[in-house]
């Protein structure tokens, strides 16, 4: 059994600390939080697990814990992490991994220099849509992938110490950077501040990348709709992925055909250009998806890589190449758009 304490119970805390509970190679000691609250809410759900309101490496030692996950607000991130490694214990954090990609770097040093595993909650890389969804592309069937446009849309909720970019780009960049397998060499963003002086509640991001390929996020906190929706356009089909929709991905058989005019029309421009292309609309497919609760899966990827068995694929490398591109992006952002090469 792997002894686990986790750091911070907040909003999306009960949520990890469910799964981890639940996993049968896990033994969850206790919880560390600022707020007592939250050991009310331990004593009530979880009465045998322990809780302390303070970190410190003492804690972990006392409670000879192997690992720990930190599910606390971005800008604690690296203090804590850092003092888990270096004191030779597995670490999961939520995402970002940390607010710099010069902490980034120093985190992934110090997971290497002591031999533990480090691991970033990029939770959407565990969802058995998103991993079918990279299945049809590689397949072939969309086609020659032309651009992906993403929408993370709600009403709330309003955050105070990231904005929204930070906040939810880190997903629709992750699964992006998953589908194409590679990295944007170009980025461009705005961001609009409502409620808030200095911290955008509304953004737009565009990607460029080597292949060719674009993509477009739009985020936001003032949306009267939940959205969590992701088109792919191909040079075959289309399809999307909708993470609030029962049927989670639909491919559609639509199109711009090329067809070669008959050689009597060549000589009328108007005819050919309308011989020439030619919209297609043709079946709806919903293929099936053997769905996992991702955060399930993601802590079994914590567990084997611990154990040695296999390295998660949100490991702390991961979590820089997102970090360099929110960077960019915050900074395109701070400069009207500009667009910053990667």
């Amino acid at each position: 059994m792997i002894n686990i304490a986790q750091v911070g119970c907040g909003y999306w805390g009960p949520n990890l600390l469910r799964n981890l509970i639940s996993h049968s190679k896990v033994n969850v000691i206790g919880v560390i939080d600022t707020d007592n609250k939250v050991s009310e809410w331990l004593a009530d759900k979880y009465s045998s697990l322990l809780f302390q309101n303070e970190f410190s490496p003492s804690v972990l030692d006392e409670w000879a814990v192997d690992a720990v996950v930190i599910v606390t607000p971005a800008k604690t991130h690296y203090k804590l992490s850092k003092e888990i490694l270096e004191s030779n214990r597995h670490c999961l954090v939520e995402k970002p991994l940390s607010t710099t990609t010069q902490e980034c770097s120093n985190l992934i040093n110090i997971a290497e220099k002591h031999g533990v595993t480090l691991m970033v909650g990029h939770t959407f890389m565990y969802n058995a849509a998103v991993i079918k969804m990279k299945e049809i592309i590689d397949s072939g069937e969309l086609g020659e992938l032309y651009y992906v446009y993403a929408q993370r849309l709600n009403l709330g909720r309003i955050r105070q110490d990231v904005d929204v970019l930070w906040n939810l780009a880190p997903h629709d960049i992750s699964i992006i950077n998953y589908w194409f397998g590679e990295l944007p060499n170009k980025i461009s963003a705005k961001g609009i501040d409502f409620v808030q002086p200095n911290i955008s509640d509304v953004a737009f991001v565009n990607m460029e990348f080597a292949s060719g390929r674009h993509a477009v996020l739009h985020l936001s906190w003032l949306d009267p709709h939940k959205i969590r929706q992701i088109t792919v356009v191909g040079s075959k089909k289309m399809a999307v992925y909708d993470d609030t929709a029962q049927k989670k991905i639909v491919i559609y058989d639509k199109g711009v055909d090329r067809k070669q005019p008959e050689k009597a029309t060549l000589g009328n421009f108007e005819d050919f250009k309308t011989f020439q292309l030619i919209v297609r609309a043709g079946e709806i497919k919903k293929p099936l998806v053997d769905f996992i609760e991702p955060l399930k899966v993601e802590v079994d990827a914590f567990v084997k890589g611990i154990q040695g068995e296999e390295s998660p694929i949100t490991d702390g490398k991961n979590g820089l190449e997102i970090v360099q591109i929110l960077t960019a992006a915050t900074k395109s952002l701070r400069n009207s758009g500009e667009i910053v090469e990667m």
